[in-house]
C-alpha cells in the first residue's frame, strides 16, 4: 500500500469522527463550560483590576487630599527661587555679612552648562526624560516593589522633575503621602513648563556634596568650580561623568572630607567607579562612541581635583547664632500661618522636623533681613581679648568619642546682657571658630554652675519665702543627724555663721541645710523656671547636692547669666534675645521681639541678695575682681562658681545696667587645676578674662557698661540689729555678751522675738564644755535642743567669728 492511499483512508476516518453528533454534541458542551470559564475569569479579572484600581485611586487621593491646588506663579516661585540670600546686621543696622547656608549656590543658565555635562545628566538621572510626562509609571512601580521586598538593589522611581519638585518644594521625608504629592506636582509641572526650563532649575539646586573648601554644594555651576576649578560649559566629558555621578549619594561619591582635604584612594573610590558608570550608560544611550568612551575611562580625573580655598570670612560664632535662632523664629512663623501652634511642634517630632526644614530653606532664599542686638564693636573686641588672652592655662592631650588623641584647649564662653531689655549686647562663643568645632561654648554647651547656683536657687527663694534673711544665723558645720552634707572648698568649718558670711565666702554646708528646707515645697524650682532656666530636670532638685551646682547635664552661660540679669532688674527676669527683628527685602517687618518682664523676686529680696553679692566683690571669693577693673567706681554685685573637680570656673556680675557672666574650662571635662607653672589660679585665670573682656566693653560703650548710678535700694530694705545666735531680737544679755549684729532686713520678715539662745547663771558641770560669753552668760539648754546643737561635743563653734 502506498503512502497516499494510507494519508486516504486516515483522512477518512478522521473524518467520520468529526462528523459523528454524539462526539460533536459533547465538543460543545465542553467548549460552552470553557468559555463561561474564560469568560468569568476575565470578568473576575477586570472587576478585581477596577476595585484594586479604584482603592489605589482613593488611596492616592486621600495621600493628596491637603496637597493646595497649585498656580503657575506659585510654582514658578517656588521653582526658580534658588536663593536671595539673607542679611545679617549688628545692632544699628551696621551690616555684618550675608547669611551662611549650609549649601553654597552659583546659578547658571542652560546655555552656559555643556551638551556633554546635560547628556551626562539625563543618561545618569532620567533617560526618558525627553519622552515622559514629569512621572515613569513603570520606574513607580519597580521602585514600589523594590520596597515593599526589601530590595537590596534600588534603581529608584523619580525623574528629574520629581527630584526638582521635592528639593524645591516639599521636603526629604520618606513616606508615601510625600511621594503622592511629588507624583501630582510634577504632572502639573510638566503642564506649565518646558523641558529647557525644568532641566536648568534642576541643575541649578540639586546637591552635589563637598567642595574643595569642605562645604556643601548645590547646583551644577557650583559643583565644577569647587571640585574641578572650570565653569560648567568647560568641564571635559570625564569631570562631567563625575559631576553627573554624585548627585546620587552626595556625601559617599564627594572626593573631599569636611575640612576641605582630598579623601584617600581607597575613599576616592567609590565616586570613580559611580563616574565609570555614567560613561557607560552615556555609551549605551549613544551620546559617545567607543573611542570616546575608552579615552575617559583611562583618563586621571584625580589629577583635576584642585586645592582648598580660603576659609570663607563670612563664617562666625555669631553668623551661626543668628541663623540658629533666626531658624527657629521662621519655624514658629511659618507653622502659626498653617496653623499650627508651638505646642504642636513640640509634640509631633515629624511636623517639627518638616517646618525646621521650610524655616532652614526660606532663610537661604527669601532675602531676608536680620537685625540683632550684637554690638558690633563689643563683640569684635571681644573677639580680639580672647585671641590675645594669655593665662587660660595649657593644652592637653584628650581622647575624643572615637578613641582618638586630639588637643584640647582651655576653652571659653561669656554673655554681656542688658539687664531692663534682656537684649544680648555680646558674647564669646569659644577661643577659635573652626568647622572642626563649631559648638558655641556661650549658648549651646552645658556645664555645671557651681557655686553661681547659690544665689539663684537657694538664698534669693528662701530670702521671697521669709526661710531666712540676710542675718540668719546657718551652722557651717557637721552634726551626727544631719545625713548628707558637702565639705565646704578648704574642708574646714566655721561655726555658726549669718546667711550674709555664708553666701560671701561660699561655703557649702549652709546653703544645703537652706536648701533642704526648700525641697518639699519645690520651690527651687518655681524661681528657677521663672529666671529661664531649662535644662535641670524634676529629679535634680528633689537632690541637695543641686544646691553646690552639682548638676547632671547643667547650664549654658547665657541661662546663668540671664538668671543673674534678674537681680539687676529688679527683680523682674527679661528673656535673653539675640534678634531685634526681621524684615523682606522689601523692609515689611514679619517679626519683631516682644516680650513682658516675668516677676521672680519682690525688688527687696532681689536688692538683699545683692547687697551680699557686693560682699563677695569687696571682701568674699570674688576680691580679684576689684584688683583688675579699671572702673572700681560702678556698683558690682557678682559670684564665683566651681564645679567638681576644678571641672569648671565662672564668675557672673551685675550692675544696675548689664551682667555680664564668663566661664572658662576644658571641652574634655579636665581639672583647671592641673596648670603647672601658672601665676594664677583657676578662679583667677576666669575672674581676670571677665575683667578684660569688661574692661575692654566700657572703653566703646562707657553709658551702658559702667553706670554712676547705683542699685536703688526699695522702701522695704531696713536695718536692724539682732543676736548672732539665733537671729532674733537682741536682749541685755545678749548685749552683755557682745553677741549683737546688725543687718538688712525686709520689712516683712524682720524679727519681732526676742532671743532666747543665752540665759545667766554659772556653769554647769557636765561631759560638755557649755563656754561662757561675758560674766555668767550661758546657752540655753531648749535652744541646743531645738537646733539639735546638743549633739555637738564643742559648744564654741556656736559663738561667731569675729569680722
Amino acid at each position: 500500500m502506498d503512502l497516499k492511499e494510507t494519508l486516504r483512508r486516515y483522512y477518512t476516518k478522521i473524518k467520520s469522527i468529526v462528523k459523528n453528533e454524539k462526539l460533536q454534541k459533547n465538543f460543545r458542551i465542553t467548549y460552552d463550560i470553557m468559555w463561561n470559564i474564560i469568560l468569568l475569569l476575565l470578568l473576575t479579572a477586570f472587576i478585581g483590576l477596577f476595585f484594586i484600581g479604584g482603592m489605589g485611586a482613593g488611596y492616592f487621593a486621600s495621600l493628596v487630599k491637603d496637597e493646595p491646588i497649585r498656580s503657575y506663579e506659585n510654582m514658578k516661585k517656588d521653582i526658580y527661587n534658588y536663593e536671595e540670600t539673607s542679611k545679617l546686621y549688628f545692632s544699628d543696622g551696621k551690616y555684618y555679612g550675608d547669611v551662611r547656608s549650609d549649601i553654597y549656590r552659583e546659578e547658571v543658565s542652560l546655555d552656559q552648562v555643556s551638551d556633554t555635562l546635560i547628556n551626562a545628566v539625563i543618561a545618569t538621572e532620567d533617560q526618558y526624560f525627553n519622552e515622559h510626562e514629569g512621572v515613569v509609571p513603570k520606574a513607580i512601580v519597580r521602585a514600589i516593589v523594590q520596597e515593599v521586598t526589601n530590595s537590596n538593589v534600588k534603581t529608584g522611581g523619580s525623574t528629574l522633575t520629581q527630584q526638582l519638585i521635592k528639593n524645591q518644594i516639599l521636603t526629604n521625608e520618606v513616606s508615601f503621602d510625600r511621594k503622592a504629592k511629588e507624583i501630582l506636582l510634577a504632572l502639573r509641572l510638566e503642564n506649565f513648563f518646558t523641558k529647557d526650563q525644568i532641566l536648568e532649575a534642576y541643575l541649578n539646586i540639586i546637591p552635589y556634596g563637598r567642595e574643595a573648601s569642605g562645604g556643601n554644594v548645590a547646583g551644577v555651576q557650583t559643583a565644577a568650580k569647587g571640585i574641578f576649578g572650570v565653569d560648567a560649559e568647560d568641564a571635559n566629558l570625564p569631570q562631567a561623568a563625575f559631576l553627573a555621578g554624585l548627585p546620587q549619594s552626595p556625601s559617599y561619591y564627594t572626593p573631599f572630607t569636611n575640612e576641605g582635604k582630598l579623601k584617600d584612594k581607597e575613599n576616592l573610590q567609590p565616586g570613580l567607579n559611580r563616574m565609570k558608570t555614567v560613561l557607560n550608560r552615556m555609551y549605551e544611550e549613544g551620546y559617545i562612541t567607543k573611542k570616546e568612551y575608552k579615552k575617559a575611562i583611562d583618563y586621571d580625573i584625580i589629577d583635576d581635583f584642585i586645592e582648598k580655598p580660603k576659609k570663607n570670612p563670612q563664617k562666625s560664632y555669631f553668623a551661626d547664632e543668628v541663623q540658629k535662632r533666626a531658624k527657629f523664629i521662621l519655624k514658629n512663623i511659618l507653622a502659626k500661618k498653617d496653623g499650627y501652634t508651638k505646642e504642636d511642634l513640640k509634640s509631633d517630632q515629624k511636623l517639627n522636623k518638616q517646618y525646621t526644614k521650610y524655616a532652614d530653606r526660606a532663610l537661604r532664599r527669601n532675602g531676608y533681613k536680620i537685625h540683632t542686638t550684637i554690638d558690633k564693636e563689643i563683640y569684635n573686641k571681644f573677639q580680639e581679648v580672647v585671641k590675645n588672652y594669655q593665662h587660660f592655662g595649657p593644652d592637653i592631650t584628650a581622647i575624643d568619642e572615637n578613641g582618638e588623641e586630639i588637643t584640647d584647649p582651655v576653652q571659653a564662653g561669656a554673655v554681656l546682657i542688658e539687664n531692663h531689655t534682656g537684649k544680648i549686647i555680646s558674647f564669646v562663643g569659644g577661643r577659635d571658630y573652626s568647622k572642626e568645632n563649631q559648638v558655641n561654648f556661650a549658648t549651646q554647651s552645658k556645664r555645671s554652675n557651681g557655686s553661681t547656683m547659690k544665689p539663684i536657687l537657694t538664698y534669693a527663694p528662701a530670702f521671697e519665702e521669709g526661710i531666712i534673711q540676710p542675718g540668719t544665723p546657718l551652722a557651717d558645720f557637721k552634726m551626727p543627724s544631719d545625713g548628707w552634707l558637702p565639705d565646704n572648698y578648704a574642708k574646714g568649718e566655721h561655726g555658726l555663721v549669718s546667711a550674709r558670711e555664708a553666701l560671701t565666702n561660699s561655703y557649702n554646708i549652709p546653703v544645703v541645710r537652706v536648701y533642704k528646707q526648700l525641697i518639699d515645697g519645690n520651690l527651687g524650682k518655681k524661681y528657677m523656671e521663672k529666671m529661664g532656666i531649662t535644662t535641670i530636670s524634676d529629679d535634680e532638685y528633689t537632690f541637695p547636692s543641686l544646691s553646690i551646682g552639682g548638676t547632671t547635664h547643667g547650664v549654658t552661660v547665657e541661662e546663668n547669666t540671664n538668671a543673674f540679669s534678674t537681680f539687676g532688674n529688679d527683680g523682674k527676669f527679661r528673656n535673653a534675645y539675640m534678634i531685634e527683628k526681621i524684615t523682606t527685602s522689601d523692609g515689611e517687618v514679619i517679626y519683631k521681639h516682644e516680650s513682658e518682664p516675668v516677676k521672680v523676686f519682690s525688688p527687696e529680696t532681689a536688692y538683699l541678695t545683692l547687697d551680699i553679692m557686693r560682699d563677695v566683690i569687696n571682701k568674699g571669693t570674688g576680691t580679684y575682681i576689684k584688683s583688675q577693673l579699671k572702673h572700681n567706681d560702678v556698683d558690682w554685685a557678682g559670684k564665683t562658681g566651681t564645679s567638681n573637680d576644678y571641672k569648671d570656673a565662672w564668675f557672673v556680675g551685675t550692675n544696675p545696667n548689664v551682667t555680664f557672666g564668663a566661664w572658662i574650662g576644658y571641652d574634655s571635662n579636665h581639672g583647671l587645676d592641673d596648670c603647672p607653672g601658672c601665676s594664677l589660679s583657676y578662679s583667677q585665670r576666669n575672674m581676670k578674662l571677665w575683667t578684660e573682656l569688661i574692661n575692654s566693653a566700657s572703653e566703646i560703650n562707657p553709658d551702658l557698661v559702667t553706670p554712676k548710678e547705683k542699685f536703688k535700694r526699695p522702701n522695704g530694705i531696713v536695718e536692724r540689729s539682732y543676736c548672732a545666735p539665733s537671729g532674733k531680737l537682741p536682749t541685755d544679755l545678749c548685749r552683755k555678751a557682745k553677741l549683737v549684729k546688725a543687718d538688712l532686713f525686709n520689712e516683712k520678715y524682720v524679727p519681732t522675738e526676742k532671743d532666747d539662745s543665752l540665759i545667766s547663771g554659772k556653769s554647769e558641770k557636765s561631759k560638755r564644755k557649755k563656754p561662757k560669753k561675758g560674766n555668767g552668760v550661758l546657752f540655753n539648754r531648749d535652744f541646743l535642743e531645738e537646733h539639735g546643737y546638743d549633739e555637738l561635743d564643742d559648744l564654741s563653734k556656736l559663738f561667731p567669728q569675729k569680722d
